[in-house]
């Protein structure tokens, strides 16, 4: 998309609009306002680049686009202009680290059955079939029916070769359905027996899918049918669905073959989205220390509406325009300061809504070695919460960096909570897929200090384009996040403080 030295050329501009923008909110801020003259100062600068990147001039930032070409060369100034250097450690590729995504949207599907040898007439509508992979084929495979059985309860001989039949009843998400082909089955047959629809399990699946290109990509099959057709479908056989379902119900119940074989066919659509991570570094006196990393994803979705609908444009003003801004703030104040022990990264992540994939590519093709990384705080959609929220621990308990945390909230006059509630997040954010690398990773943020608060958010203008600058922003509590993170920057970064990896205390080995 671009090469790094194009990030600090020829966007002069740039800084004058800046410039202009930030010094006209410090002068609108009136002196009688809660917070010091240094909070207020956070707060016009976190406004100023929140007001930049969730611009309709960005188009909502899609990976792959010109919004993230706007995106990455506005941050890649900033951060060229605050005293970082490129952190990707790779003179072929400064500042910006290639990431390769592929899209999958679902193609084709067929599916058709025999029973007793005799081919059973089945309407193409009333089945639907997909595949993760760019075509998956099973034919004449005989067809077992689990019931509400999970993978654990089979060997692999058992499904090796069969297509699972599971009962839906009223599931909504595929755990069952994954561990069974984990196992051997050939495929997955869903019967929809409870209140899904075949339209409903059509629109939710037949968007399309992200994986890394690295990836290697499976070829499951997985295929829903309803409760109508399927009765349909075993007439003259041995069984029929109600007999199924109360076989099913029984506690000694065991698998059975039905008198029913199928071949399922399913095709996909692939478009390579190549986008970029954006890393920055400021160097430490001891780089062999180890490092310190902020993390925060600056990709949306782009225009996510549709006509007649008048406001296209999924701004992601909050997510994540916010917690991009904190990260370069949090960049500011530790170069203002004395140099640091360790060296300290600034990963700014791409394809985050796709499902963590920046992220992990930056874990899979990482700039240091994994274990160097000392500690890492993400930053995700934080312009939530007030003034003097307390602080969270997304993560709590799941790594070795709790205890540290809270004597830097002690230092700093901030609150931290002690439950860990706000852990029922911690899947939804790049700090989870951090974690999956072994890299010790939480979100100390007052964003989640009042739950109620983020869910509110959640069930309201999140992933719609009411998330956008014409909501007021509030950014007391970003501005205090800002301040915490760039204490525990300076707290981690301190080798006297906090010991190389392998020293310290060990990790929680659950996830709570």
């Amino acid at each position: 998309m671009m090469a790094g030295s194009r990030a600090t050329g020829t966007l002069a501009w740039w800084t004058v609009a800046f410039s202009a923008l930030w010094a006209l909110l410090v002068l609108s801020v009136e002196p009688a306002c809660a917070g010091t003259r240094a909070e207020r100062e956070i707060e016009a600068r976190l406004r100023a680049h929140i007001g930049v990147l969730a611009s309709d001039a960005f188009n909502g930032r899609e990976p792959g686009t010109e919004g993230e070409a706007q995106t990455l060369r506005y941050l890649g100034k900033q951060w060229f202009e605050i005293g970082l250097v490129s952190g990707t450690n790779d003179p072929g590729n400064e500042w910006f680290a290639p990431v390769s995504v592929v899209a999958h949207e679902p193609a084709t599907g067929t599916a058709q059955f025999l029973r007793r040898g005799y081919r059973t007439p089945i309407a193409p509508q009333d089945v639907l079939v997909l595949t993760s992979g760019k075509r998956s084929m099973v034919r004449n495979a005989p067809m077992l029916f689990v019931g509400k059985a999970r993978g654990e309860d089979f060997t692999r001989n058992e499904l090796a070769g069969r297509i699972a039949v599971v009962l839906d009843g009223d599931r909504r998400d595929s755990t069952r359905q994954n561990e069974l082909l984990a196992l051997g089955a050939s495929a997955v047959l869903t019967v929809l027996d409870g209140t899904r629809t075949i339209d409903q399990v059509a629109a939710r699946r037949r968007r399309s899918g992200y994986a890394l290109s690295e990836e290697t990509l499976g070829g499951d099959l997985e295929a829903f049918i309803s409760r109508a057709t399927m009765e349909t479908l075993l007439k003259g056989t041995s069984h029929t669905l109600s007999s199924l379902e109360d076989a099913a119900a029984r506690a000694d119940f065991t698998p059975l073959v039905l008198d029913v074989t199928a071949t399922l066919e399913a095709t996909t659509t692939e478009t390579t989205i190549r986008t970029h991570n954006l890393i920055g570094k400021l160097h430490g006196r001891n780089p062999q220390a180890g490092a310190v990393l902020f993390v925060a994803h600056w990709d949306h979705f782009g225009e996510c509406a549709q006509p007649p609908a008048e406001d296209l444009i999924c701004n992601g003003a909050i997510d994540n325009a916010s917690g991009v801004a904190a990260l370069t703030e949090v960049a500011r104040r530790l170069a203002r300061g004395p140099q640091l022990d360790r060296d300290v990264y600034f990963l700014a992540t791409t394809a985050e809504e796709l499902g963590l994939l920046g992220a992990h590519a930056f874990a899979e093709n990482p700039p240091l070695p994994l274990d160097k990384i000392v500690a890492a705080f993400n930053i995700d959609s934080i312009a939530i919460a007030p003034a003097k929220t307390p602080f969270a621990i997304v993560g709590r308990g799941m790594t070795g960096l709790d205890r540290d945390i809270a004597r830097v909230a002690r230092q700093e006059g901030f609150k931290l909570r002690e439950d860990d509630e706000a852990n029922a997040y911690v899947r939804r954010q790049d700090g989870w897929a951090l974690l999956q690398h072994d890299i010790p990773a939480v979100m100390v943020t007052t964003a989640y200090g009042d739950i109620a608060r983020m869910q509110a958010f959640f069930d309201g203008d999140y992933h719609r384009p009411q998330d956008d600058l014409s909501r007021p922003l509030q950014l007391q509590g970003a501005a205090d996040d800002v301040r915490m993170l760039a204490a525990l920057g300076r707290w981690f970064a301190d080798t006297r403080r906090v010991p190389p990896r392998g020293t310290a205390p060990k990790a929680s080995a659950t996830a709570k």
